[in-house]
């Protein structure tokens, strides 16, 4: 099977370090944080990659030469032009992910990963979890956020909802929150909070890796054609989780860590010295 990692950000949150280099080579524990995710991935048996690029991508295509790939067949896809999210980017690798002599390693299911979210998940329990009768498996989990994808009780996919503005996707699922008033005088000027009511739908946070189906780019059109090239992979789950299935898999035992901010990276620093 391939793999894709998700390298192409400007990782602002990550600054001043990624005004001189992609997010991608940030040093964590004496690693890039792309080496540990083609490590990770290498461990578990995949070591047909493609990553994209955008911030800086000839210092990632120059990285990943200088070290031979680690060991890995490599493709990269370029976005230096434009900046295409992660569903635009999934989309724009199409040719990298799915062509190759082995009939078998073009049909097989894609897992796709985030490079600066860092977990102790076990891919080969992932992939077992995987149905290739369905369109993929989504690592989630059950931590606080404000963002999160919206499940039933089997596991299916069937929205999002952000509750600190009380949007909800789609609109038809609007009545899963309910607006709680300020509780006093000082609270008056304060942003309304929104609580979740329907105990038919399981509220969990994206955890930035999947197993998808290669039948995904069959599907992609209905949300190119509403958001043109560029658009998240959440926008084009949302778009097909009608008729398509995609499931939850909340790993046991699971830790992760998005190396998101600056502040951060010495607490990530001994999380990725854990692994």
């Amino acid at each position: 099977m391939k793999a894709m990692i998700f390298a192409a950000g400007l990782g602002t949150r990550l600054k001043p370090l990624t005004d001189t280099l992609p997010k991608a080579l940030v040093p964590l524990a004496g690693k890039t944080l792309l080496q540990w995710q083609i490590e990770r991935l290498k461990a578990a048996g995949i070591t047909d990659i493609v990553v994209n690029v955008h911030h800086f991508p000839d210092m990632i295509i120059h990285y990943l030469r200088e070290n031979d790939n680690f060991g890995c067949r490599i493709a990269v896809s370029d976005e230096r032009d434009m900046l295409l999210e992660t569903g635009g980017g999934l989309r724009k690798a199409k040719s990298l992910l799915t062509s190759s002599p082995n009939s078998l390693i073009a049909s097989s299911p894609i897992l796709v990963c985030n490079v600066d979210i860092l977990s102790n998940i076990d891919i080969p329990t992932l992939l077992n979890v995987y149905n290739p009768d369905e369109m993929g498996v989504v690592v989630v989990s059950p931590r606080d956020t404000q963002r999160y994808l919206l499940f039933d009780h089997d596991n299916r996919l069937r929205g999002w909802t952000n509750i600190a503005t009380g949007e909800v996707r789609p609109a038809s699922l609007v009545s899963l929150l309910n607006i709680l008033p300020p509780t006093g005088e000082a609270d008056l000027q304060a942003k309304p909070t929104y609580q979740l009511q329907r105990s038919d739908l399981s509220p969990l946070a994206f955890s930035g890796m999947q197993v998808l189906n290669p039948r995904i780019f069959e599907v992609m059109e209905k949300v190119v054609a509403e958001k043109g090239d560029k658009f998240s992979l959440i926008d084009l789950y949302l778009s097909i989780a009608e008729k398509e299935i995609l499931r939850a898999f909340i790993p046991e035992n699971y830790r992760m860590m998005d190396v998101g901010k600056i502040a951060q990276l010495s607490e990530a620093e001994s999380f990725a010295a854990s692994l």
